[in-house]
């Protein structure tokens, strides 16, 4: 039924029927008011329309609201009708115009720690969120999905300065991120293919075991079948490879959406500055911790009152899937010439990151030169423990790692603070690692979230993993120090301290050097 609306609402817009004057459109002063305050800079600072603001964040939640397609296609639908009548496709300024837009009422809350859970930052003070209320046409109302201000930001910008080519491509591309969000509301696994294979199997261009490689499909990767299995091989597209594999290597049919739930991974991006994550599914209960933008969390449960249980460093917690994107992530396959570019670039990074240790560890023997190293150095100096290791910990090893390994334990100890990058005077997580590899002359995010992409994988995880080494968790990461443990900056009750890697789930482990 969301599929249907939302093809009559294109058909509307391809068909030029949402236009200047439509008593659905939005002012520019008006979106400033109905978007959170960096939505409305977005579109005054990078000349977007709204329209392709609020097709942004549809992407970004997959949340689409069927009354408010709804509306739209009742609007769309009257604008025919009034067109075919008068032989004009127009939407003059009538009294009924005027009458509709009175129905459009906006209301303004303030965040706070205890209701709110979101808080969009703007020269460190948090601004208001904003929301606007549409009156819903008399019908039988179905499940809410979309925020009530997709409906305005579905025509905004008509009677803009933007062209007519760039209004129809803000709607267009409106629509199409609202077809897709609903697309995406029920996970289809019924088409899925999963490698079953202990390394990987390649796929091919042609299906042939003599034909040229296009990429390979590793251990518990998933595709997407393009044709029907045929003389034992099957097209299928994972990833940006598209080619054929064998059948003996993949599971497909009820197998392979047996595997696709066993090998995928629920996940919950967040999408507002900062969430909080809360005892039980509700905006009064207590706060268990923040997550900042970006991370991404496992969802170890998901609930019917749009809340997912997901995993934090303070423990399991609730958050509103009105603050996270909560997707599938699948392993795809590698083409011939990522794989290619992605050894490259990994070669690269190795080189370039052995270079900068190298002059920072020169740098910071000219600088400590006569001091007592058991106070520490780079970063603040102050950490707790010695040269050896904080707390009577060294790492195993040798090598670049190593030496990252032990100069993250010199900061045992010292205390955690929620997005700091202090290691004397406090940090968080990911704070705590770009500024261990800050001293080493190495540049990472500080996201624990963005750490899962520095550096390369380590095959096989924790397994192979050796000091220096980056382990990331959900919402979470630390640095790996040999022995099967991490050094990490934990919680703001616990501070900088060594654990045991495994005491949580690692979901990614990459190295540096």
């Amino acid at each position: 039924m969301h599929r249907l609306k939302a093809q009559i609402i294109a058909g509307v817009l391809a068909a030029g029927l949402v236009v200047s004057g439509s008593p659905f459109a939005v002012s520019a002063s008006s979106v400033t008011e109905e978007l959170p305050a960096a939505g409305a800079a977005r579109i005054l600072n990078e000349g977007k329309s709204a329209t392709v603001i609020r097709a942004e964040k549809i992407k970004a939640t997959g949340k689409v609201d069927a009354t408010d397609v709804m509306t739209v296609t009742t609007a769309a639908m009257e604008a025919t009708e009034k067109a075919t009548d008068s032989g004009v496709i127009t939407i003059s300024d009538t009294e009924e115009s005027t009458q509709e837009e009175t129905d459009i009422e906006t209301s303004t809350e303030t965040p706070s720690a205890g209701a709110g859970d979101y808080a969009v930052e703007t020269d460190g003070d948090q601004s208001h969120k904003t929301s606007s209320h549409i009156a819903a046409p008399e019908t039988e109302k179905e499940e809410s999905t979309v925020s009530a201000d997709d409906l305005s930001m579905l025509s905004a910008g008509a009677g803009s300065e933007e062209t007519a080519s760039e209004k129809d491509e803000g709607e267009m591309d409106l629509v199409k991120a609202v077809t897709e969000a609903e697309s995406d509301e029920t996970e289809d696994f019924s088409n899925l293919v999963v490698a079953n294979v202990s390394d990987f199997v390649y796929v091919r261009t042609e299906p042939s075991e003599d034909a040229e490689p296009a990429g390979k499909l590793y251990k518990d990767s998933v595709g997407e079948a393009l044709e029907e299995a045929q003389d034992g091989w099957i097209k299928i597209k994972s990833g940006n490879t598209e080619g054929y594999v064998n059948l003996e290597y993949v599971f497909t049919g009820d197998q392979a959406v047996s595997k696709a739930k066993e090998v995928g991974r629920r996940s919950a991006k967040v999408i507002t500055t900062t969430l909080y994550v809360r005892q039980s599914p509700s905006t009064e209960a207590e706060v268990v911790g923040l997550v900042p933008m970006d991370d991404i969390l496992t969802v170890e449960e998901e609930t019917d009152l749009d809340w997912v249980k997901v995993s934090i460093e303070e423990g399991d917690g609730y958050v509103s899937t009105d603050y996270v994107k909560v997707y599938t992530e699948f392993v795809h396959a590698e083409s011939k010439s990522e794989e290619e570019a992605r050894l490259k670039k990994e070669e690269e990074e190795r080189r370039a990151a052995a270079r900068a240790a190298e002059e920072a560890a020169a740098r910071n023997r000219r600088n400590n030169s006569g001091k007592n190293n058991g106070k520490g150095n780079g970063g603040g100096g102050g950490g707790k423990g010695n040269s050896g290791g904080g707390g009577g910990y060294v790492a195993r090893g040798s090598g670049n790692g190593s030496s990252v390994a032990n100069y993250a334990l010199q900061f045992v100890g010292n205390p955690y603070v929620y997005g700091g990058s202090s290691l004397t005077n406090g940090t968080d997580c990911s704070g705590f690692v770009m500024s261990v590899y800050r001293n080493f002359g190495v540049s990472l995010p500080h996201s624990s979230g963005g750490d899962r992409g520095v550096g390369y994988a380590v095959s096989g995880g924790l397994a192979n993993a050796q000091a220096g080494d980056i382990v990331c968790y959900s919402g979470h990461v630390g640095i790996y120090i040999g022995g099967g443990q991490i050094v990490h900056a934990s919680t703001a009750k616990t501070g900088i301290k060594v654990s045991n890697a495994n005491y949580r789930t690692p979901v990614a482990v990459r190295r540096i050097f």
